[in-house]
């Protein structure tokens, strides 16, 4: 596999869980200088846009009140590296934007860039490394 294969992470459940997970594995690809790509949709989308980012909202209270005491970084903390990674982009869907009723003045400083549908597949082809949550 070529050392330039890029990452392409999908996030689409709003859920703390699955947007922690999807950022977890761009940061990991990253640190191992692998370009990374992550598309924001839905509510992981709304989860980024208003912000809430810091706080688990996990089924198990034991969980959600230790995460920060076992060292376990934040969304945010993981999005901040992400973006201090030369070699990976965020995106925000569109379409995802319009149906939650979002302006690109609302979503353009969260992300590096907003894409629809057909520039996702143009730039996704042919990526094997796609991860879905």
């Amino acid at each position: 596999m070529s050392a330039s294969a890029p990452v392409c992470v999908f996030l689409h459940r709003g859920d703390y869980d699955a947007v922690h997970q999807g950022l977890s594995v761009a940061v990991a690809a990253s640190a191992i200088q692998r370009p990374v790509e992550v598309y924001f949709f839905w509510w992981a989308l709304e989860r980024l846009v208003r912000d809430q980012l810091d706080e688990p909202d996990l089924d198990r209270d034991d969980v959600n009140a230790t995460m920060e005491l076992r060292g376990v970084p934040t969304i945010r903390q993981l999005l901040n590296i992400l973006r201090d990674a030369p070699s990976a982009k965020t995106f925000a869907c569109t379409g995802s934007m319009a149906a939650l009723g979002l302006l690109p003045p609302d979503v353009e400083p969260k992300v590096d860039q907003l894409i629809g549908w057909t520039g996702i597949l143009q730039r996704t082809a042919g990526v094997t490394d796609r991860y879905y949550l």
